[in-house]
């Protein structure tokens, strides 16, 4: 039986090239049940908010945020808090110079109950900071093997294997959608936390918007030496409720917000076991809300949901504080397996994720303008079918691949609300 499984996966480009028979033949000799391997389904693909990428506005755009205000005692000051003062002014020595109304009249003025010219007078002031960040379109294109449609009259089982390899190119568009999502959350995010023993801090990104820099992972401080904790969570709680992200939170209970926390199940089993924490979760039984309940997720713990992503990023270190990603999956002659390697990396990323921190823009397609009409493009991946005619290669038409088109921009929000958290996974050691 000679099944055809070994493929180069190369283009032609020439007559002389062969082209790749993808689908199995041998009829009669494989059984009518057609498997496929799949990909892991992370929490991304439904938390990151879509919109549409303006059209007529080029390729750069920039979002303007107005930072919160509050009053301060002096214009554009730095003395927070607003000057109290008595309409009335001061008190009167004595009784006997009140009015038979009982109004107090020595040191009563005109602009006490008026306008005020100065603090003195009760004013204050109110100063509105502001940020642009700016944003650019970007677009990944992915291509099968060409495909010659002759071998559809000699495949087994055509119509199963047909639609198990649209099936991978689906999986395979999804996979590089999270992959897109979780590198732009790492870009852009306002904050990050080295674990520690003792003395973990969180630290501002400083790449609020930057589209050109990542969160220096790399750096020779950025190598994490403890696991997470339950304490590090509640310090990145507080901070966000008082920083207002509990108003868009992606659920309440008890009057409180309730923050998601994207993280591996290794990590939520450490978070859920710690002690003095497990009975946390045994006892809460608060409904989930109704954006969260559909990805499986039961209860919170600790004003945190816990959605799962068992493909979260990991890194080696190399001694000297260099963090390199070690990728689930590996590939060899187009061959894609399980990366052993990545059961053993030692460290470990987490993410609070909120989705007032970034939107992804995805252009929609164009069919026509001025009374012209061209094949529209979908920008979200999907694959189609291409039959490009030449008179070389393909002079019957016999000849074409699949080919999806991915494109987006990322625009960054409240991107101080955004949180990553890195860790030491082997650890038996809570961060503090």
């Amino acid at each position: 039986m000679a099944i055809n499984a070994g493929q180069t996966f190369s283009n032609p480009t020439d007559s002389n090239t062969a082209i790749d028979t993808i689908l199995t033949q041998e009829a009669n000799r494989i059984g009518q049940d057609i498997h496929r391997r799949t990909l892991h389904v992370s929490p991304w693909m439904d938390l990151i908010k879509q919109t549409s990428f303006p059209d007529g506005m080029g390729y750069t755009l920039g979002t303007l945020i107005y930072d919160r205000a509050l009053p301060t005692t002096t214009a554009n000051g730095s003395t927070l808090g607003n000057s109290w003062i008595d309409v009335g002014g001061s008190e009167a020595a004595s009784l006997a110079t009140a009015s038979t109304l009982d109004q107090i009249l020595i040191g009563a003025k005109d602009t006490n109950i008026g306008a005020g010219s100065n603090t003195a007078n009760g004013k204050s002031f109110i100063s509105f900071g502001r940020q642009l960040k700016q944003y650019s379109l970007k677009r990944a294109t992915v291509e099968s093997p060409k495909i010659n449609v002759e071998d559809l009259r000699f495949a087994a089982y055509r119509t199963e294997q047909l639609r198990a390899v649209m099936d991978a190119l689906t999986d395979a568009t999804r996979y590089s959608w999270e992959e897109r999502y979780r590198d732009e959350y790492d870009r852009i995010v306002g904050n990050y936390v080295i674990c520690e023993p003792t003395g973990t801090t969180i630290v501002s990104s400083g790449k609020e918007g930057n589209q050109s820099a990542d969160i220096d992972f790399g750096a020779s401080t950025a190598t994490p030496s403890a696991n997470v904790s339950n304490k590090i969570l509640d310090s990145i709680y507080f901070r966000l409720v008082r920083a207002g992200a509990g108003t868009n939170a992606y659920g309440r209970e008890n009057a409180r917000p309730v923050f998601a926390l994207v993280c591996s199940s290794e990590a939520s089993y450490f978070l859920q076991t710690e002690a003095g924490f497990r009975d946390d979760i045994r006892y809460n039984n608060a409904k989930v809300s109704e954006l969260i309940a559909p990805l499986g997720v039961e209860k919170s713990f600790r004003g945190f949901y816990h959605l799962i992503d068992d493909l979260a990023p990991r890194f080696t270190d190399d001694g000297d504080g260099n963090l390199t990603r070690v990728q689930p999956y590996t590939a060899s002659s187009g061959i894609i397996t399980p990366n052993a390697s990545y059961e053993t990396a030692p460290i470990e990323a987490a993410y609070v994720l909120h989705q007032d921190v970034m939107e992804s823009q995805i252009p929609e397609p164009i069919s026509g303008a001025n009374g012209l009409t061209f094949d529209p493009v979908n920008y979200r991946g999907k694959f189609n079918w291409k039959n490009i005619a030449s008179v070389d290669l393909n002079p019957d038409g016999t000849i074409g691949f699949f080919r999806g088109v991915l494109a987006s921009a990322t625009k960054p929000i409240k991107t101080e609300f955004g949180f990553v958290v890195l860790f030491q996974r082997t650890s038996t050691t809570p961060a503090a």
